[in-house]
């Protein structure tokens, strides 16, 4: 471990920094920790000049915890490095909304590392916005009403509007107690408690407030770039300015269940005549319905 030289600049007030001075696939114990603290501190890191090949890539990744592939979209995961996620442009690998990975999941992924193998001269930027500030951001009589709501999360951008589970608006940091802001516009749906048209406009609200330029930090790729993320309390976005081929590969390490204060009113659906209802409406009385006849099983 040398840390001493290891250079770590800020790249925006809110969240990232890049780091130089050390060898990814080298890392030993004393840098891991290292980097683990700087993750904590910055949210998402970036180490230029690594030039990983997938079996270091895969490696790093088991540093912090089990890997797992895309739930969903297996034809993107090679044969050979099932830990692998690989997304070309070309196969439309443009994630161009807002999101937080894999939020359809009763567990989503902890963080992810992104090793950039091929990306234009200019365009291609992601950005990330911090979760923690975008909900301390808001008014405190709408903090306290989001700390009480949850919200229908699904696999629709993949084809799998199936794939769907119930968070909690608000997750809570459990190792500082810090709340953030847990929606997206990629998988969020509805919201649990309130009926259609309050959801619909609560839900474009804050998903358009994470957005804000003093919430973000965006990052320009260079070929052999890592990239790693907290997943739990970030959302990201591709800007697709560019032409040309972005390829990337991803590791995503699993994660654990988005904990949160227990909603403090019923479904709304419970109380819902099923004509008034929306095509999300239906969608979340069949999830509750779901559940309710699993917990009897």
């Amino acid at each position: 471990m040398a840390t001493n030289s290891w250079h770590v600049k800020r790249l925006s007030a809110a969240l990232g920094a890049e780091v130089s001075g050390v060898t990814l696939a080298q890392a030993d114990d004393g840098d891991i920790a290292e980097v683990k603290r700087l993750l904590n501190e910055h949210m998402v890191l970036f180490f230029p000049d690594q030039h990983m090949a997938a079996d270091d890539h895969i490696a790093f990744g088991h540093h912090f915890g089990p890997l797992e592939g895309h739930p969903n979209l297996k034809e993107r995961t090679p044969e050979d490095h099932p830990e692998l996620f690989r997304l070309a442009a070309s196969e439309g690998g443009i994630a161009d909304e807002w999101h937080t990975d894999l939020t359809f999941l009763d567990r989503p992924a902890l963080l992810s590392i992104l090793n950039m193998k091929q990306c234009p001269e200019i365009g291609g930027d992601t950005m990330w916005s911090n979760l923690f500030a975008a909900y301390e951001g808001l008014s405190p009589p709408l903090r306290e009403m989001c700390d009480g709501l949850s919200a229908v999360h699904d696999a629709l951008p993949h084809d799998r509007a199936d794939r769907m589970t119930v968070h909690p608006l608000v997750r809570i940091d459990p190792d500082s107690g810090r709340k953030a802001l847990y929606v997206n516009e990629h998988f969020t749906r509805r919201i649990v408690e309130m009926n259609a048209p309050e959801s619909e406009n609560l839900l474009a609200y804050l998903t358009n407030w994470v957005k804000q330029p003093a919430f973000t930090v965006r990052y320009h790729w260079h070929a052999g770039s890592i990239g790693m993320w907290d997943n739990r309390f970030t959302q990201h976005y591709v800007v697709n300015d560019f032409v040309g081929e972005r390829v990337i590969e991803r590791v995503t390490v699993m994660g654990d269940r988005p904990v949160g204060a227990a909603p403090r009113w019923r479904p709304w659906p419970e109380g819902a005549g099923r004509s008034a209802m929306s095509r999300h409406d239906r969608q979340l009385d069949r999830y509750l319905k779901a559940g309710t006849a699993e917990a009897a099983e």
